[in-house]
């Protein structure tokens, strides 16, 4: 059994898995800092520091901080239009960098096409020229 756990732990896709959750976390680091130190302080600046996190209701002893909720919903579908925004930007630049990279393909000719150059040339060569 351990040498069944061992083969599995060692196959390839949970070694990519493992690869993934580790770069993932450390992405995660970069994305924070990103929404954090520069496009939250932006939609701040704009917004005037828009928050809806006080919103509640108490029910009894409980307090349903509904506010929460809508602040982070609020901050995901900003900060996802502005993710999107940016990679639609570098798909824009990269698309555009990669065209001006590719060189158009010149069309090879086929020994069907030779044949039938050669083929039009002989049957040129073989009408009576008239004078």
């Amino acid at each position: 059994m351990l040498k069944e756990f061992r083969d599995f732990l060692m196959r390839g896709n949970v070694i990519d898995l493992a690869v993934g959750v580790i770069i993932g976390a450390a992405f995660s680091a970069i994305v924070t800092s990103l929404v954090n130190d520069i496009i939250m302080p932006l939609i701040t600046a704009t917004t005037g520091a828009a928050d809806v996190s006080d919103l509640a209701i108490t029910i009894g002893n409980a307090k349903l901080a509904y506010g929460n909720f809508l602040q982070a919903i609020i901050n995901f579908v900003i900060i996802g239009f502005v993710l999107f925004m940016i990679i639609k930007a570098v798909n824009s630049v990269t698309n555009r960098l990669s065209k001006k990279a590719t060189t158009p393909e010149v069309a090879v000719p086929t020994a069907e096409d030779y044949l039938k150059e050669i083929r039009d040339l002989l049957a040129n060569d073989q009408k009576p020229v008239s004078k």
